[in-house]
C-alpha cells in the first residue's frame, strides 16, 4: 500500500521524466541483417524468435551481432537450423498476440518470446499481463504445432542508466513484478520454460542509448538460451 500511495504522488514527476527520457535518448534503429534463414548440419531443429526492440538486435550494429544472429551461429554448429525472427520496437504482449494471429500456421521445435519491457512502460495490468501470457502460449501451440517456449525474463531497468532517479526506481519495482508474474505463472505449462535475465548490466552491457543490450550482453543472453535450448533437444 505504501508503495502505491508514494507512486501515485510521484505520478506528475514521473511521466514529466518519462517525457525528458524520450525527447533526450537517442533512438537506435534495428540493424540490417537476415531474419530468417538455414544455418549448420546436423539433426534438424526449427526455430522463431518472437519479440520486441531486444529480440529485433537494437543496440547491435548488424543481426549478426544480435541476439538472433549469435543465438544461430552457436546452435548451427550442432544443428542444421531453420530459423525465423518476427520482433518490432515497441511491441507488447498484445502486439505480439496480434502479431500471432497473423503469422500462417508453421512448425517449429523452439519459440522464444522477449517480451515485457514495453508492457512496464505502457502500464500493463497483472491481469492484463497473465491473460496476454496464455493468449500469447495458446496462439504459439495453435500456430506452430507444440512447440518448446523459452520466455526471457525481463532486465533490471533500475539499472539502465538511461533513466534517471525515481523513474528508473518507479520501472525498476515494475519490471521485477512482471518478471515474477511471469516465472510463477509458466509454471502451469509443461512447454514453458522461464529464462530469468542473468548479466552483469555493467557499462559494457549495454548499448550506446543505456537502455537496449550491448553486443555483449547479446553474446551472454544467446550462451545461456543456447545452454538451454540443447538441454531439451537432446
Amino acid at each position: 500500500m505504501k508503495h502505491h500511495i508514494v507512486t501515485l504522488g510521484l505520478a506528475p514527476f514521473l511521466v514529466a521524466q518519462g517525457l525528458y527520457v524520450r525527447q533526450k535518448t537517442p533512438r537506435l534503429p534495428e540493424p540490417a541483417g537476415p531474419r530468417q534463414g538455414k544455418q549448420g548440419t546436423g539433426p534438424a531443429l526449427k526455430l522463431l524468435i518472437l519479440g520486441d526492440s531486444s529480440a529485433a538486435g537494437v543496440g547491435a550494429p548488424s543481426q549478426q551481432l544480435a541476439l538472433s544472429g549469435q543465438l544461430v551461429e552457436i546452435l548451427s554448429a550442432s544443428y542444421n537450423v531453420s530459423w525465423m525472427l518476427a520482433a518490432k520496437t515497441g511491441y507488447t504482449a498484445k502486439d505480439l498476440i496480434d502479431l500471432l494471429y497473423g503469422m500462417p500456421q508453421s512448425p517449429f521445435d523452439i519459440v522464444i518470446v522477449v517480451v515485457g519491457v514495453n508492457d512496464v512502460i505502457k502500464g500493463t495490468s497483472q491481469t492484463q499481463w497473465q491473460k496476454q501470457l496464455d493468449q500469447l502460449i495458446q496462439l504459439s501451440i495453435e500456430k506452430f504445432g507444440s512447440p518448446r517456449l523459452f520466455f526471457s525474463g525481463l532486465p533490471p531497468m533500475h539499472l539502465f542508466s538511461a533513466l534517471p532517479f525515481p523513474l528508473k526506481w518507479y520501472l525498476g519495482k515494475r519490471a521485477r513484478y512482471l518478471d515474477d508474474i511471469l516465472s510463477k505463472h509458466l509454471y502451469r505449462y509443461t512447454n514453458c520454460q522461464f529464462l530469468p535475465m542473468n548479466m552483469p548490466f555493467e557499462p559494457a552491457y549495454l548499448a550506446t542509448d543505456g537502455f537496449h543490450p550491448s553486443p555483449n550482453a547479446y553474446t551472454v543472453w544467446a550462451e545461456a538460451l543456447a545452454i538451454e535450448i540443447v538441454k531439451e533437444a537432446l
